[in-house]
């Protein structure tokens, strides 16, 4: 579906997060800091800034910025600079030496390993949960 620089701007404004300081005017050879506050999502090609008052999207051609017509195909910018949903950590394998392996293999079904009040390793019972109705 095709997507219009204006729809981009009005859903990138509130995914990207806001950030005080990251302008600054440079009058002579000393750099001032602007107080306000923008938000700016960027990679490669794209560049989104929206300050309180405005947004903008810009495309990024020989180290150069142009601002996007507002009746231009904005799908690949929105495409490149929309944050993906978080997910959880992702769990990776884990690699357990061969004898460790085998003795949790061992381990019937229905327990799980534990210890006693004196810290010696034992077998449990593990817990049964029913299902909530």
């Amino acid at each position: 579906m095709k997507k219009t620089v204006q729809s981009v701007k009005n859903s990138l404004k509130f995914k990207a997060q806001p950030k005080a300081g990251i302008l600054s005017v440079r009058v002579g050879v000393k750099k001032y800091p602007v107080p306000v506050e923008a938000r700016i999502l960027s990679n490669g090609e794209y560049i989104f800034l929206s300050f309180p008052a405005c947004s903008e999207l810009f495309k990024v051609d020989n180290r150069q910025l142009s601002a996007m017509p507002a009746d231009a195909d904005a799908t690949e910018a929105y495409a490149a600079l929309n944050p993906g949903k978080r997910r959880g950590r992702r769990r990776g394998q884990v690699n357990l030496p061969p004898e460790l392996e085998q003795a949790l293999k061992n381990i019937p079904q229905g327990y799980k390993l534990g210890y006693d009040a004196e810290g010696n390793v034992r077998l449990v019972r593990k817990r049964t949960r029913r299902d909530k109705k």
